[in-house]
């Protein structure tokens, strides 16, 4: 906890506008210990029984922001911040626990029929008041485990047969990432209507 003020402090006091390199570093390191922090201390949660695990994790995906929608045909699920990068080794199971947990009990009240032929659609959302040379290759992003942790409650299969996956980024008020998964029959007005509303850096993988 203390290293983790330190850092926090550290980049408190960081011009990231003449300094980005060190802000990256600091923002990641302070991210990493928070993220092996709350992990830990779930760990002591339910290893000594103090709360039941589906009654924490329910209020984790409410502390956490994470929301799941449906719009016709389409469900749509946003997670707060930016997916991490591969190569820091985060302990994703700080978003994929409570993400599992909060789309299991979204769908036991708003069931929805499995996507068979589907499109999964990542929005990177970026918050524009910070510098553009933050945005990140998608190839250098952790979109994989989040998806295996999405695809047994609403795919048929996540493989290359069934699912395709389409990457964008957007600007907004503050980093954010959007999944919008729907049938492919539903994807081409999908992206008309995007394309009508944003101009988006896009790339289809």
């Amino acid at each position: 906890m203390d290293k983790l003020k330190n850092t926090i402090f550290a980049m408190k006091m960081t011009d990231i506008r003449k300094y980005p390199a060190n802000y990256e570093a600091l923002s990641t390191d302070a991210a990493l210990r928070a993220e092996h922090l709350a992990c830990q201390l779930r760990n002591i949660i339910f290893t000594t029984a103090v709360l039941p695990k589906p009654e924490y994790m329910d209020r984790a995906v409410k502390a956490q922001g994470i929301q799941f929608r449906t719009d016709g045909n389409l469900l749509i699920i946003r997670l707060p911040g930016l997916l991490p990068k591969r190569k820091t080794r985060a302990n994703i199971g700080y978003i994929n626990d409570p993400l599992y947990c909060g789309i299991k009990s979204y769908l036991a009240e708003h069931p929805i029929p499995v996507f068979t032929d589907c499109v999964v659609c990542f929005i990177q959302v970026y918050d524009r008041k910070l510098p553009l040379r933050r945005i990140r290759d998608y190839d250098n992003m952790e979109f994989k485990q989040i998806l295996d942790t999405i695809s047994p409650f609403v795919l048929k299969d996540d493989s290359g047969i069934y699912c395709d996956s389409y990457h964008t980024t957007n600007l907004g008020d503050e980093d954010y990432t959007l999944i919008n998964i729907m049938e492919k029959s539903l994807f081409p007005a999908w992206l008309r209507s995007r394309k009508d509303q944003v101009s988006d850096l896009s790339e289809i993988s």
